[in-house]
């Protein structure tokens, strides 16, 4: 062992790192009443917590402390206690300002000075306190030996856990007080919004029309079902939004009492068979008109399922909205954003598929896992990125890539084994990255008997079919995923799946048809351009295939035929092999 210099001596306790999830949030909604509450706790654990249980405070974070103990069973006992007089200060407090810690404790070895403490072990303590929700307590393995289960804590094994800017994986486990029944529930504090909120107002009838008054609450009712179908919305219903139609000065009413993010307001005449709809979208905060249209339908086609008035209304309310969140997103520092502005952002960022935008995604969706690790939706975009970051030729160690996709679904479904999306991304990852397609078709399926509206799964499933050569499956199955899912910001994705489709099925010109339409969306998705080249060799077009190559080349300059061999989930069936021979034919490199 290093002789330390006389300044410093080395120590092994344990060390538990405290902060409060969402502390910038709440600061700013009610500075002085958070700044009291924290002093009071720190009071509490300076007087009473620490003394009783053998701890001291090493060092102040800020809105968080780093607290050291003789022993595991204090170090414990000083958290339960922290978090119940943290749950009693809540007591009478609106959601929004109630406080609500998370704690993560490690057996740490670390060298001291008379101002702070040092080493690796205190770094990992602080990563390990971002595996807690709000409310829980995270512990590492060595500080879990220390601890009899059932006589000082109920203990649950987390499993392998990635931390950021720790190599390798830690074995993690949640502690709550001991008792006769565990209360170690999910998810049993603070939920956070993972979607804005969207109030419709029925729209006002501007013409005399006979049996057409109550066409624009019939509209209403319209708009009201289809957003509620897609993800990236919570819909208020219209028993309660009816109160503010033609109240011009309603806004703030509507932002106070329905918790409204965009309000969707506007008029309707009719003439005859025709009708014309003027929306406008109205951020509820500010009351300022972030998208507005007109647009010109039939009355008769209104109530139809394909009617083209509705959708081209759902596509732009839904582009428009994720707009304004990444402009949101692009303008403000990550702790200062709403959970739904951070994960609708990260998700359209991620697809956009430029550099910054795709690592800034990351940041993004790190940073709401952060404040909520037990939410499974943040965590199955993760591995999604990963997955991506692999396929776009960005990954300088694939493996390590599937390894982390793996670890977030795992995660995920731990949290929530009946999230949908979870186990799509998890199908996604075992196709895809670790080629075992008989796991990821259960997956799909699985989700899609959780959610046979989920749009993701039927395109991911459908192109499964296409990589083992099962054309028509898989075009059936991908233009059921167009149909569920129409909008941005996956619409481009959609569309470069469902090409690879029907390059499957020998359908070469619809493969075209669908890959420009994608690349009109995003020009840099490498698979896009995979696909077209692939589709215009097999036609003969080899000069447009040749330029389509040039094109994927400078997006991926290392691509080659056989690296397309090693990744492609398609090589393990003939259709891989006739992909590779196209491929040669439009000039890419063996």
């Amino acid at each position: 062992m290093i002789e330390l210099p006389p300044a410093l001596t080395r120590n092994t306790k344990v060390l538990l790192v405290m902060d409060v999830v969402e502390s910038v949030r709440i600061m700013e909604q009610d500075q002085d009443g958070f700044v009291r509450r924290w002093q009071r706790l720190v009071e509490h654990a300076e007087q009473q917590v620490l003394p009783l249980h053998g701890g001291r405070i090493v060092k102040s974070l800020g809105d968080g402390l780093m607290l050291e103990f003789a022993s595991a069973q204090g170090a414990v006992k000083a958290a339960f206690s922290l978090h119940h007089f943290s749950r009693q200060a809540n007591s009478g407090l609106p959601p929004e300002h109630q406080t609500h810690l998370r704690i993560g404790g490690h057996l740490a070895s670390f060298v001291t000075d008379q101002h702070d403490i040092y080493g690796t072990d205190v770094n990992l303590t602080s990563r390990v306190s971002t595996l807690a929700g709000p409310g829980e307590t995270i512990v590492t393995a060595d500080l879990r030996d220390q601890l009899a289960p059932v006589l000082d804590a109920d203990i649950e094994d987390l499993g392998e856990c990635y931390l950021k800017h720790v190599k390798e994986p830690v074995r993690a486990y949640r502690v709550g007080p001991a008792g006769h029944a565990s209360i170690l529930l999910r998810g049993n504090a603070i939920q956070l919004n993972l979607r804005p909120t969207i109030a419709v107002i029925p729209f006002s009838m501007r013409s005399n029309e006979s049996g057409h008054e109550l066409l624009g609450e019939a509209l209403a009712d319209e708009v009201i079902a289809a957003l509620s179908r897609t993800s990236e919305l919570h819909v208020i219903s219209r028993l309660s939004t009816t109160v503010f139609r033609d109240r011009q000065d309603a806004i703030p009413d509507i932002h106070t009492h329905l918790g409204a993010t965009y309000i969707l307001s506007g008029s309707c005449r009719s003439a005859g068979t025709r009708l014309a709809l003027f929306a406008e979208l109205i951020e509820a905060k500010t009351g300022h008109i972030i998208w507005a249209d007109s647009l010109k339908g039939e009355v008769h086609g209104l109530f139809g399922s394909d009617d083209e008035l509705i959708a081209r209304l759902i596509a732009s309310i839904s582009s428009a909205v994720i707009v304004k969140e990444v402009s949101r997103a692009r303008s403000n520092s990550l702790p200062n954003l709403e959970a739904y502005t951070l994960l609708l952002s990260s998700a359209a960022m991620m697809h956009r598929l430029s550099a910054s935008d795709f690592e800034h995604a990351r940041q993004m969706l790190t940073t709401l896992i952060d404040r909520a690790p037990r939410e499974a939706v943040p965590r199955a975009w993760l591995a999604k990125w990963h997955v991506m970051r692999v396929s776009q030729g960005w990954s300088e160690n694939p493996h390590k890539d599937a390894m982390l996709a793996l670890d977030s679904t795992k995660r995920a479904l731990d949290e929530d084994p009946s999230c949908s999306l979870a186990l799509t991304i998890d199908g996604l990852v075992h196709a895809n990255l670790l080629k075992k397609h008989d796991t990821a078709l259960l997956r799909y399926d699985d989700a899609l008997a959780e959610n046979p509206n989920e749009s993701l799964a039927w395109l991911l499933r459908g192109t499964l079919h296409a990589f083992k050569g099962e054309g028509e499956e898989a075009v059936r199955e991908t233009e059921t995923a167009l149909s569920l899912s129409p909008l941005d910001p996956l619409k481009y994705y959609f569309d470069s799946l469902a090409a690879t489709a029907a390059m499957s099925a020998r359908q070469y010109e619809r493969s075209i048809f669908l890959a420009r339409r994608s690349l009109r969306a995003n020009r840099t998705h490498a698979s896009t351009l995979r696909a077209l080249a692939i589709s215009q060799a097999e036609l003969g077009q080899l000069d447009e295939a040749r330029d389509t190559t040039a094109h994927l080349l400078r997006i991926e300059p290392g691509f080659t035929v056989t690296k397309f061999i090693e990744a492609s989930p398609s090589s393990l069936y003939d259709f891989g092999s006739r992909c590779a021979a196209a491929l040669r034919r439009a000039g890419v490199p063996d």
